[in-house]
């Protein structure tokens, strides 16, 4: 059930929210690997309204079923680059900074991707979806009811 509905919120969150979301969008990153992330972070912080969105989303790109169904599951899996396994490495070890570091042999391997400019972008991303996951499991918005633009 709805907590705070979208009429409730305060005037020009949300709009400023987009201000930085388009930030990222419009960084050097691959969307699709955006759109993991948020996905692979919404899955973590048990958000179905976000984990609802970015499947959709995921799902538009071209994204295939076993990956999507796998990305849970994905140390596990040979479905994902070394690329976006050293990513999603990132993403669990930051979505647990209040148990344990972010690793310096993580921190390397992003390093033979991404250079630090990317990794400013890939961090605010994460920390982004987590602001995201916050609002929508107060609020609770009712997932299945995104449409992809």
């Amino acid at each position: 059930m709805e907590r705070i509905s979208y009429q409730d919120i305060p005037k020009g969150m949300f709009e400023n929210l987009r201000t930085i979301e388009d930030y990222i969008t419009h960084s050097k990153i691959d969307y699709q690997l955006l759109e993991l992330i948020k996905l692979r972070l919404s899955q973590i912080n048990k958000c179905a309204y976000c984990v609802d969105m970015h499947y959709k989303e995921l799902k538009h790109t071209g994204e295939t079923e076993l990956r999507l169904s796998s990305l849970c599951v994905w140390k596990e899996t040979p479905f994902f680059s070394e690329r976006e396994r050293v990513v999603l490495q990132f993403v669990e070890e930051l979505s647990n900074l209040s148990t344990k570091e972010l690793s310096e042999a993580t921190y390397e391997s992003l390093l033979l991707y991404f250079n630090k400019a990317e990794i400013s972008y890939l961090t605010l991303a994460i920390g982004q979806i987590n602001t995201w996951n916050t609002l929508m499991k107060v609020f609770r918005f009712e997932p299945g009811h995104y449409q992809v633009k």
